[in-house]
């Protein structure tokens, strides 16, 4: 269902599955534009699963005021509560025709039970798989990307590009939209990925501040190794993650219903970072900001003299601000 229409998400359930956020994030938006594009009155409303009882679902699918159509998003659906499977079940067995119920699985074994019941009902359930893509994979991928922006790139190039950045899907199609903004008329080319992201000690650093602002402590682990192997200064990062900290607080302080030009000024970020931003502040609230800013504070005064191991003062400023961030 790469292009669903409104009959394709009203009165039924559009079950999303697989470990690739982005593209998860994609099929939420494509079946929830899909209905906006009918009914341009329509109500999106979202959720985590580990939130969800067959009350709440009934709440969120009631008619407004508004629109009696709704898209409701169940994010994390391997956390709804055992108690809960059977209603879903049961409602996924005779959906409402008003209502788009967009499911959405991360991944992995747990909650597999579930999923197995749903993939039963092919009549009323629509799942849409995003497999992890294989290391030769991405710069395909990225090719496409551009592509889709109306820009070219070769593949001599894409290669580059994803060295210098990594394998993380957002900061790939991120790269790319900047790439194809700042270049809409002319070919991208290693000499331009060179001038952008030749910086590759800088760009590793943004990468470790991403993973770890989105909870992903391995990841952002693996990265801060890896950072710091290819001759990454340990003094960037802590700054990288400042960076990262400032736009996020900006986002989430921002008054409800600012312009998102707007907001990018304000926030002092492209608007393809702003929309990862909105998705990290997820998981944030005040107080764990807070907590996440004293211990990059902490971790640049370490790696400028205070400490004497600069990685492991390093890797302890990851831990403690994926350990303040919301955990759902």
């Amino acid at each position: 269902m790469a292009n669903p229409t409104a009959t394709d998400v009203l009165g039924h359930v559009t079950l999303i599955t697989g470990p690739e956020e982005l593209l998860n994030q994609r099929a939420v938006t494509a079946a929830t534009q899909a209905v906006r594009r009918a009914e341009p009155e329509c109500e999106v409303s979202e959720t985590n699963a580990d939130q969800l009882s067959m009350a709440a679902l009934a709440d969120l699918a009631a008619p407004s005021l508004f629109s009696s159509i709704r898209c409701v998003v169940v994010r994390g659906l391997e956390n709804l509560p055992e108690e809960s499977h059977p209603g879903i079940v049961d409602y996924a067995e005779a959906p409402s025709d008003e209502v788009g119920l967009i499911l959405v699985h991360g991944g992995g074994q747990k909650g597999t039970g579930l999923l197995n019941k749903l993939r039963k009902l092919p009549r009323t359930v629509t799942e849409i798989k995003s497999a992890s893509l294989k290391p030769s994979e991405f710069v395909r991928f990225l090719v496409a990307e551009v592509r889709s922006h109306g820009g070219r790139i070769d593949d001599e190039a894409a290669t580059l590009l994803v060295q210098a950045i990594g394998q993380d899907l957002r900061a790939l199609a991120g790269a790319a939209h900047q790439l194809t903004s700042d270049f809409p008329d002319a070919p991208l080319t290693e000499s331009v990925v060179k001038r952008y992201f030749g910086g590759r000690a800088e760009v590793k650093s943004f990468a470790v501040a991403d993973a770890a602002l989105y909870g992903r402590t391995a990841v952002a682990l693996e990265e801060l190794r890896w950072a710091l192997d290819s001759g990454t200064a340990p003094v960037l990062v802590p700054s990288a993650f400042a960076g990262g900290l400032r736009g996020l607080a900006r986002v989430m302080a921002a008054p409800r219903g600012m312009r998102d030009g707007d907001l990018a000024r304000e926030a002092g970020v492209p608007p393809w970072k702003l929309r990862m931003l909105r998705e990290q502040a997820r998981g944030w609230d005040d107080d764990g900001l807070a907590r996440a800013i004293t211990a990059v504070a902490q971790a640049d005064a370490d790696v400028k003299g205070a400490a004497s191991d600069a990685a492991y003062a390093l890797e302890r400023m990851v831990l403690r601000v994926t350990g303040a961030r919301l955990q759902r």
